[in-house]
């Protein structure tokens, strides 16, 4: 281990991929001479490792020079929305079997006729009940009945299972019972996947912990044989490094951990496109920025408020309405299915759609030219003149028009009797609607106001639609970083390794015992250092924050509050009233400060820093006038009934300081920026693209 340690300490690079729906990005950066390599090939779902090693390549890269390598997928969401997971089993206390099903009652749309409840992904045949009880202080009342496990585990044999989920009542507070269960049917079913609810979330609530440990032991099986490939793949390659997962917080964990407790990385790649941005904000000063990531399957959004990255406690997988709720720390990243290889369709009442359904790499859109008929968000950019056949991927990729005109005038114009160019008019504008819904969802739904931010636009398909996006939320202003087609890769190369923990502690704030605070956070701190240190590089710190889940004496729910830490070290409980009244009115628009308060839980983040590759260096100011980054003039259809000759720009050649009105286009190796009448661009000295909408 120590030779392996040196090794890496000595290796030239760091290498982050990123694998989406259709295509996996990698940057490559050299520590040796500060240069940022970058790769985008096209995913390969029936191998996914083959997309990567691809990736590498291409940056002109091999893993055997790479002292770190930071992974982000898909791999875990998707296997949950599609319901393509591991035969599962879970095994509860007695009595409890059906708290999975029953769930929360709610009906959140109440006149809806064809709502349609959470179906859960372990059917009740396959959910066990054994004997066992601890009460709500972790006393043991029944003792858990280790021979009623054997009947249990036949029957597992018998269906067949892959995974096993333990969820005994009041395990957050005891996990003895878990524990012993855990360890009985690793003894009894070595090819099992056991997972227990105590390692994923240490708070109350019955049916939050059941799903979490079963949507765990769900895509498990899955993950595991994914991390794996990717193991052994890099021993094939005499890789050397370290091999680490982003967190759907925005942190790292060593691939190990991830493979016991999957969850954690379902949405790994979008939150290092957010902690991109948050390292944008930083480098230029911005308090308050949207982050908006539009690649092929997916869009997504997430905030950034002076510096900090808003996060959630518990998210909807599949949505408010019929989704399952998993219940650990992430960013809020909400996402909708729209991305450029969304398909477009005609519905019932000649209705237009777009997405959730994806072409995907395979077959792609149809001008990919690989098999696809279906028309897509992509098709309709390209035949809008938005993109150049020619100059797709840098000109490695050309885009055959004639495939998409095809796709288009069978299933959207001819249908619908529109023109084909007011056809593909038409889906974009569709696509961008559903965008700028899912950008208010983490904005207007926060009490927040999207006029009050910037937002920061990338993925492949991100820049397209940005200023069209923000123009439907009168946003004012759009940044596209430097490489906006790799920016998820980059934003994993600039986060830092993180532990969170929980731990569910009920008391009123009046009555609070700062004792038992100090001990309950220095026992979650340690346990955080003690995973944390040993993937920690030289000279990385480690820092440690603090926090509570607080409500008003009698309601239900609770609001995070951030806490110093010296609020405890103070026993200042006025000062913790304060911060929380804060926080509740800056979600609800209220706040009662007459009103008693109490504390559900404690949080505890503790972050190990990673060294970090320059952002993007400064470049020397040129003239005003960026005609020597033109690059022709090309017919696009913007809103209206005809094309406009539009000017295009070679994002290589522009200088900071350059400045573009529109209508223009701006074309890169990976996506191209959309300029529209109206809208005017300037270059800063970081080589970013800054935009004033100019919203009326």
């Amino acid at each position: 281990m120590r030779e392996r340690q040196m090794e890496a300490r000595t290796a030239r690079t760091r290498v982050a991929s990123d694998i989406g729906g259709t295509f996996t990005d990698t940057a490559v950066f050299d520590e040796r001479s500060g240069v940022m390599r970058l790769g985008k090939t096209l995913t390969t779902p029936h191998h996914l490792i083959e997309g990567i090693a691809s990736g590498v390549a291409e940056a002109g890269s091999a893993f055997e020079e790479a002292g770190l390598f930071l992974h982000g997928s898909t791999v875990a969401i998707n296997a949950l929305l599609e319901r393509k997971g591991a035969r599962t089993a879970l095994l509860t206390t007695k009595g409890f079997r059906d708290v999975y099903e029953i769930g929360r009652i709610n009906r959140p749309d109440a006149y809806n006729l064809f709502f349609r409840k959470h179906v859960p992904l372990v059917p009740r045949s396959l959910r066990f009940e054994v004997d066992e009880r601890m009460d709500a202080s972790g006393q043991v009342v029944t003792p858990l009945d280790v021979e009623g496990l054997e009947p249990i585990a036949q029957r597992l044999r018998d269906e067949g299972i892959e995974a096993l989920a333990i969820l005994f009542l009041h395990g957050y507070r005891n996990p003895a019972h878990e524990l012993t269960a855990r360890a009985w049917f690793e003894r009894r079913l070595p090819d099992l996947f056991v997972t227990t609810s105590h390692e994923l979330s240490q708070e109350y609530r019955e049916f939050e912990r059941t799903s979490t440990v079963a949507a765990n032991a769900w895509i498990g099986p899955i993950v595991n044989e994914y991390l794996a490939g990717i193991e052994q793949h890099l021993v094939e390659r005499g890789f050397p490094g370290r091999f680490l997962i982003v967190q759907s917080t925005g942190g790292l964990f060593d691939s190990a951990k991830a493979r016991r407790e999957c969850v954690r990385m379902l949405e790994s790649g979008p939150a290092a496109g957010v902690i991109g941005t948050r390292a944008l904000c930083e480098q230029v000063g911005l308090r308050r920025a949207i982050a908006f990531d539009m690649g092929g399957t997916t869009a997504k959004a997430g905030v950034v408020i002076d510096g900090r990255a808003l996060t959630s406690n518990s998210v909807m997988v599949g949505g408010y309405a019929e989704g399952l709720p998993i219940q650990i720390p992430m960013l809020d990243i909400q996402e909708v299915g729209t991305g450029g290889g969304s398909i477009a369709r005609v519905v019932e009442g000649m209705g237009l759609r777009v997405g959730p359904v994806s072409a995907g790499a395979v077959p792609g859109p149809a001008c990919y030219g690989r098999g696809g008929a279906e028309p897509t968000v992509t098709d309709a950019n390209l035949l809008l003149g938005r993109l150049a056949p020619d100059r797709f991927l840098g000109g490695e990729m050309r885009l055959d028009v004639e495939a998409a005109r095809a796709a288009l005038a069978e299933r959207i114009a001819g249908p619908t009797g529109l023109g084909l160019e007011a056809a593909a008019d038409g889906i974009v504008r569709i696509a961008v609607a559903q965008m700028a819904h899912v950008v208010k969802r983490v904005t207007t739904e926060r009490g927040l106001d999207a006029r009050d931010f910037t937002m920061v636009a990338y993925g492949g398909a991100g820049p397209l639609h940005a200023v069209a996006v923000a123009r439907e939320l009168a946003i004012r202003q759009v940044i596209i970083p430097q490489a906006p087609g790799h920016f998820s890769c980059l934003g994993m190369l600039m986060a830092d390794l993180r532990r969170d923990a929980v731990r569910t502690t009920f008391v009123r704030l009046a009555q609070l015992d700062f004792e038992l605070t100090d001990t309950l956070f220095d026992a979650m701190t340690l346990d955080a250092r003690q995973e944390i240190e040993p993937c920690l590089p030289p000279g990385g710190n480690i820092l440690v924050e603090f926090g509570a889940d607080m409500r008003y004496v009698g309601q239900e729910h609770a609001v995070t509050v951030d806490l110093e830490s010296d609020l405890f070290a103070r026993r200042d409980r006025a000062g913790i009233k304060a911060a929380f009244d804060a926080a509740h009115h800056a979600r609800y628009g209220y706040a009662s400060g007459d009103e008693a308060a109490e504390i559900v839980s404690l949080r505890c983040s503790v972050t190990g820093t990673m060294p970090k590759p320059p952002w993007a260096h400064a470049q020397a100011a040129g003239s005003g006038d960026a005609s020597e980054a033109g690059s022709g003039i090309r017919q696009v259809w913007f809103e209206g009934n005809r094309a406009t000759p539009t000017p295009t720009f070679a994002r290589s050649r522009l200088r900071h300081g350059h400045r573009i009105a529109g209508p223009a286009l701006i074309e890169e190796h990976a996506t191209t920026t959309v300029l529209p009448a109206g809208a005017t661009l300037e270059v800063d000295r970081f080589g970013h693209l800054v935009i004033e909408v100019h919203t009326t």
